[in-house]
């Protein structure tokens, strides 16, 4: 059987900001064998596609993280895109998949890395994010104080009125970073989730408490970063403060996939727990989804729909 099967790829490596021009919609044509399916092979319809900023450096021509774990090889011009999703299996004679989950990055990283105590100061950047917001409620049902930071106004409400965060303010309106959490901070920090590297992760490491822990789960203002501005961490508070630095992958975190599903899963019927989902249409729309994220233009998980 012959099928019709589009997919976005890149035109050319890219090493800044992503552009529309950066991508295109190609089609290609594919020969299935459904009677019978062989055994190898599983073919699936795609319904929803994640959108990750995380991709970008696999669009680069080099990024160190290309060679460090199989899923962020490099993405060649013209090559398919392939990311995490959800899709429906049209035929099968596999009876085990491997799933992925999103919200695992934020519970694994959360209670297995920092490994939080009743009453700790905890601080989220990209709080409105899809991992932000999350690690923020399962900071709060843990009985931290918790504010987030993000980029708008909007969001700041988002984080304080519906997600119940201590408090939280917008990083852009903030002249001096290290001032800023000091102010929201007067006691320090035990924990920071790390979304974002950069300025705010040197900010946050002078005003660490001894024995904070740092998650390092994202860097997106290192990754379309074309001003080569490198980060200056003081050692000294790192050393004298005992501060952990620990950067993590949700491949890390797969043993705890059955506990992160039964303990979110009776939040979300409780009540307790607030899905925020940003949802685009179409697959044409993929490459506008993935470059609003670098724009902060996501409230919550960015995902795209693709088919019914």
């Amino acid at each position: 059987m012959a099928v019709t099967n589009k997919y976005i790829a890149i035109k050319n490596f890219i090493n800044g900001v992503p552009k529309d021009s950066d991508f295109e919609l190609k089609t290609e044509s594919l020969s299935l064998s459904l009677e019978p399916v062989p055994s190898f092979l599983v073919i699936v319809k795609t319904l929803y596609l994640s959108i990750d900023p995380s991709q970008l450096n696999r669009m680069k021509e080099y990024s160190s993280s290309q060679k460090a774990i199989s899923f962020a090889t490099r993405i060649n011009p013209g090559e398919v895109i392939d990311s995490i999703g959800v899709g429906r299996v049209v035929a099968s004679n596999q009876t085990e998949f491997v799933k992925g989950f999103s919200g695992l990055t934020a519970y694994g990283g959360f209670f297995e890395v920092c490994k939080p105590k009743k009453g700790e100061r905890v601080f989220v950047s990209t709080a409105a994010g899809s991992v932000g917001n999350l690690v923020g409620q399962y900071a709060k049902l843990s009985g931290c104080f918790v504010v987030g930071c993000t980029g708008t106004d909007q969001k700041v409400e988002l984080l304080k009125e519906k997600l119940g965060f201590d408090d939280a303010f917008n990083y852009k309106k903030e002249p001096d970073l290290k001032l800023a959490l000091k102010r929201y901070f007067p006691d320090g920090i035990d924990i920071y989730f790390d979304n974002v590297g950069g300025e705010m992760l040197e900010a946050v490491v002078e005003n660490m408490n001894v024995q904070g822990r740092i998650a390092a789960c994202g860097a997106i203002s290192e990754y379309a970063n074309t001003r080569n501005k490198k980060v200056s961490l003081s050692l000294i508070d790192i050393i004298y403060k005992r501060i952990i630095i620990q950067g993590f992958l949700t491949p890390d975190l797969m043993n705890m996939s059955e506990d992160f599903i039964s303990a979110t899963s009776a939040h979300i019927c409780a009540g307790k727990i607030h899905v925020l989902e940003d949802v685009s249409f179409g697959l044409e729309s993929v490459p506008t989804a993935f470059i609003g994220i670098f724009r902060g233009d996501n409230i919550g998980k960015k995902i795209v729909k693709i088919s019914d």
